[in-house]
């Protein structure tokens, strides 16, 4: 599937001139650039960047040329579908059901365990009259499949059904030692219910001290050597388990045949492959070539009394939270491609593949591990791929998937998105940004999982009521705003005031601008502690509504939690969480005791002890992160009400944040609160918080769809945001506008732009096919005047000297000197003047043939640095062409070197053949030519149509902008007294400052005061984006006001 062989049979102009990119060091042809097409690749075209230090040649990437090939590229594509779709049908009907055979042939059975009867089952101790029945469909799910995928919803009873399917497989000799492992902060819960259903099981469940290095073999022979009904552990302790040396070595050997197969395929491109790409592929089969040694040598060494997984005898896993995994490592030769996450993979999932294909090899099927999470894609698609590299390797063999790029290839469409950076530059950013033949994708997933919502379920939990609470900005936000402006259009760090960038913040400007966007939006005094509190910042406001609903639950002693990524709890060092427990105290009035940090427990028990008072009512106000405490955490008996300080990037983190509370047995809402559990959401206007929300609603939305198979699209979009590259610079600035249609006309131009760029290259293409075919025209004439000449002497000598009957011709050659008839003589004579003679560089006529003349030239030669001269002899043409033998060498003996002017003129038929030749490959490539000079640029009228909607979106804005400015001059007129505005102005183009002047600038908000409001001016319809940046207020330094950073 992701190996194929391309041919090239003769000369096509297509390839050689109309499908070729050229570089500073580098060609790339139509073969290059079909091959890149095959692979969906981009080469990497760089070009000089001058020199360094040492004298060598400075290599930066050459944007515009990768354009072109995308472009191209893009092409090759287009046409390879055409070509596809004017096959004959037959042809067209084998790769259909190939296709069907392969992708489209999985229909999820209905699993329906209504029937199953659960013996030993205590559901009076566990205080339920029987299981739901979505329990009841997913345990005998894994119980027909061996394994799979348990999706449900956070707070819907996953813990249950581990326990039960666990004890059932075991029970029916479905799996001889089943093992659960789950996170540290749910293995006690996990453990308990166990117990609570089974209290006669013989369940092995060891605590932190058996796993100590002395204490390990004794624990690990009793997994080995007893009965057990399970086993249950923690991530951390699974961990430490050895796993079966030789699994290790087949592995690692697969992750090396890939490399190869990576590194043939490069060979395949010739020199046309980026060196450090080589050299990451070479040091990544280092390290595994490292590690197999190192495995073999564990293996020579082993002793007896070692016990790994595989000796173990677990034959099923249940992995609880199994997203915790999902970094596992894979080969791919995208490796400029962003959101891929770390190719290497981390040691605790590369060790949960090793366990899971141990059971695969004993069982000899796919499965043999059931992952439970509520949250199994966090947040791309592409970790599906890692979920069926786990779990469905024969599957994907079947596929003919061996590795991730076979699947990119199958599932996942790159994009290359050119944008301009703030030196005007054009700049490039791939990643698999869309993912097609999505229903296909998600019958693969479903048929193996069981997906389930709460409402799925029919649980009653508490309704989530979540609210997005805007704030304006501070005095402080916008003027640090309006240098952040300044500094992401030109990359000056003196706008924001901190020192020079480093080589990788230069490269990822936007990203530290969305980084500071970020801090900026939570509190200034991340950015700067000489920042001051503001009464209108996030603390202040989430701080004001803990207090409300504190009070509002006082009776209940309903509780709170806090989440925060960005600023968590540091003892000694100023904090998000610190600074709104003092506002909470100080300021509200609540006790401190009752205020504390996830990061305060040192240890399990003492964490557990603080969930523990979060259910009794003691503690009633929690703050923690997203990992901390947003994971297998059941406090929720008194959540009445949550905040989210800021905004993840994944759409799971805040699935697991809200169902901390949203989720059974919260008590107090459901009895208090009219069962519902409310949830801020803090976004300070004009930052990316209330965008980034909006893409994550998004993002989940689509999710969901594909869990359920419900999506009608075959295609779909993730979204142009991501956590490791940020935004790009124009939709970062429509969305600190504060406006939603400057955002759209950021999209907007943003792809006029890029098509523009595309038109310019299309238009350059044709200018140089232009000048092609002037040359080439050129070169053809002066080859038609050259066989003219060629023709003229060569009919003459046939004229006046033809050949005899054996193809001989005599040489009646007269050297000036010499009487005699004697060729002997003229050749000596010959010698003579080699000897002799210096033209000084000039043509030096000597003799004659056939009324042609013999001439000698002294030229000057270097031969091992001494300066030489030597004479060279050729025979002028009736028209001026020099013909030459051995290149005008004389031959040392006499009768040869007057015979070889004669042999010089039997050159002329292949010279003639020669220029013949030439001519003919030029004129094949005119047609070409002639066909990109008469070419249109199909995307014209997309240009012309995305113009007049930017055009049309403008006007809009204009309108908005003069009726806002006539509400605030009537309002000032309803006053009696005119706004004071000092420095308005608006910047363009033409009045644009350098980045050395200073810049009065400070963009006030809709919400705040009337004497604080904003002083609009119409901009001009040029650069708009840049114009509709509002400068007013206070005439401030931008570089030598505010606080250092």
């Amino acid at each position: 599937m992701d190996a194929f062989g391309i041919e090239n049979h003769g000369y096509s102009p297509l390839i050689s001139q109309k499908y070729v990119v050229k570089g500073d060091f580098e060609v790339y042809d139509g073969m290059d650039l079909l091959h890149h097409a095959m692979l969906n690749t981009l080469p990497n075209i760089n070009k000089d960047g001058g020199k360094d230090e040492h004298g060598k040649t400075i290599r930066i990437p050459d944007f515009e040329a990768r354009q072109k090939a995308d472009t191209l590229i893009t092409e090759i594509r287009q046409a390879f579908v055409e070509w596809l779709h004017a096959q004959p049908d037959d042809f067209k009907e084998r790769l259909t059901d190939l296709y069907n055979r392969k992708f489209n042939c999985y229909v999820r059975p209905r699993y329906d365990g209504s029937h199953q009867q659960f013996p030993g089952l205590d559901l009076r101790g566990l205080g339920i009259d029987d299981l739901y029945p979505s329990q009841k469909d997913a345990i005998w799910m894994i119980k027909q499949n061996g394994g799979g995928i348990c999706d449900h919803e956070v707070g819907t009873g996953k813990t249950l059904i581990m326990c039960v399917a666990a004890y059932e497989m075991h029970r029916l000799g479905l799996a001889r030692k089943p093992m659960i492992i789950g996170i540290k902060a749910n293995i006690h819960e996990i453990a308990r219910t166990f117990r609570t259903a089974y209290p006669n099981a013989r369940l092995l469940y060891p605590g932190k001290e058996d796993f100590t290095p002395e204490n390990r073999l004794r624990i690990f022979s009793d997994i080995k050597n007893n009965n057990w009904d399970c086993i249950i552990l923690t991530h951390e302790q699974f961990g430490k388990i050895p796993q079966s040396a030789e699994v290790q070595q087949q592995i690692l050997r697969q992750e090396m045949d890939d490399i190869d197969e990576n590194l043939a395929s490069y060979e395949k491109q010739g020199g046309h492959v980026d060196g450090w790409i080589l050299r990451g592929l070479e040091k990544r089969k280092e390290n595994l070539d490292a590690k197999l040694h190192e495995l073999q040598e564990t293996i020579d060494a082993q002793k007896d009394d070692t016990v790994d997984f595989q000796q173990m005898g677990i034959d099923h896993l249940f992995v609880d939270e199994s997203h915790n995994f999902k970094n596992l490592m894979f080969n791919t030769r995208h490796s400029r491609v962003s959101g891929l996450g770390n190719t290497d993979g981390s040691k605790k999932a590369t060790n949960l593949l090793y366990a899971i294909r141990t059971i695969q090899q004993r069982t000899g099927r796919d499965l043999g591990a059931t992952f439970l999470s509520g949250t199994t894609i966090a947040n791309s698609l592409t970790e599906l791929y890692l979920l069926f590299k786990y779990l469905r390797p024969k599957e994907l063999e079947r596929q003919d998937i061996p590795c991730f790029d076979a699947w990119a290839a199958v599932f996942a469409q790159k994009t290359s998105e050119f944008e301009f950076s703030v030196t005007n530059e054009v700049i490039s950013k791939e990643r698999f940004r869309y993912f097609i033949k999505v229903p296909e994708l998600a019958m693969f997933y479903n048929e193996i999982t069981d997906y389930r919502t709460a409402a799925d379920v029919g649980i009653d939990r508490p309704e989530l009521d979540e609210e997005l609470c805007q704030i304006p900005m501070t005095d402080d936000q916008q003027a640090f705003l309006d240098k952040l402006v300044l500094f992401a259009k030109t990359g000056d760090p003196e706008h924001i005031g901190r020192a020079d960038l480093s080589d990788g913040e230069v490269k990822a400007l936007m990203l530290l601008v969305t980084m500071y966007s970020n801090k900026l939006s939570l509190d200034m005094r991340l950015i700067s502690p000489a920042y001051a509190d503001s009464p209108g910042n996030k603390a202040s406001r989430s701080a004001a509504n803990i207090a409300e609903y504190y009070r509002r639950y006082e009776d209940q002693k309903g509780t709170q939690m806090v989440f925060c990524d960005l600023s968590t709890y540091k003892p000694g060092i100023w904090n998000v969480y610190s600074e709104i427990k003092r506002k909470l105290v100080e300021d509200h009035g609540i006790p401190a005791q009752e205020i504390r940090f996830v990061q305060e427990a040192a240890s399990d028990k003492v964490r557990q002890a603080m969930f523990d008072a979060m259910n009794d009512g003691k503690i009633r106000v929690l703050f923690g992160s997203t990992q901390k405490l947003g994971t297998g955490v059941n406090a929720q008996k008194r959540i009445v009400c949550m905040h989210h300080l800021d905004i993840p990037w994944r759409p799971m983190d805040l699935e697991q944040r809200n169902g901390r509370g949203a989720r059974k047995g919260n008590i107090v809402a459901k009895e208090y609160a009219g069962n519902k559990v409310k949830a801020y959401v803090y976004a300070v206007l004009r930052t990316l918080d209330a965008y980034k929300l909006n893409l994550l609603h998004n993002k989940q939305q689509f999710i969901d769809q594909l869990k359920r198979n419900r999506l009608g699209a075959r295609r779909l979009d993730e979204g142009a945001i991501s956590e490791d590259s940020g935004m790009n610079f124009a939709e970062w600035m429509a969305v600190v506008s504060g406006n939603t249609d400057l955002l759209q006309k950021a999209k907007l131009e943003g792809r006029i732009a890029a098509l523009e760029s595309e038109q310019t290259i299309f238009m350059r293409t044709r200018h140089e096919a232009q000048s092609q075919l002037q040359r080439y025209t050129a070169e053809i004439g002066r080859r038609d005047t050259m066989l003219e000449r060629l023709k003229h002497d060569w009919d003459y000598i046939n004229e006046v000297a033809p050949p005899d009957a054996k193809g001989k011709r005599a040489n009646p050659l007269r050297i000036d000197g010499v009487e005699s008839a004697d060729i002997v003589a003229h050749g000596k004579r010959l010698v003579e003047i080699y000897r002799t003679v210096n033209t000084g560089d000039d043509y030096q006529k000597i003799g004659t043939l056939f009324d042609f003349r013999i001439l000698v030239r002294t030229e000057r030669m270097q031969k091992d640095g001494l300066a030489l001269t030597v004479n060279k002899f050729m025979v002028e043409g009736l028209d001026g062409i020099k013909y030459t033998f051995n290149n005008g060498h004389l031959a040392a003996e006499p009768k040869t070197a007057a015979t070889n002017f004669i042999r010089a003129l039997d050159t002329i038929p292949s010279l003639m053949a020669t220029y013949e030749k030439e001519k003919k490959q030029f004129t094949r490539d005119i047609p070409t030519f002639e066909q990109q000079i008469a070419a249109v640029w199909p995307k014209e009228e997309e240009l012309k149509r995305l113009k007049a909607e930017a055009e049309s979106l403008t006007r809009k804005i204009q309108l908005d902008i003069a009726q806002k400015q006539q509400e605030m001059q009537a309002k000032t007129a309803d006053n009696g007294s005119e706004p004071k505005i000092e420095n308005a102005e608006v910047v363009d183009e033409a009045a644009r400052p350098s980045k050395a002047e200073p810049l009065s600038a400070a963009s006030g908000s809709q919400e705040e005061p009337p004497e604080e409001r904003e002083h609009v001016v119409s901009p001009p319809e040029s650069d708009f984006i840049r114009n509709h940046i509002l400068l007013v207020q206070s005439a401030m330094n931008m570089k030598a006001k505010g606080p250092k950073i």
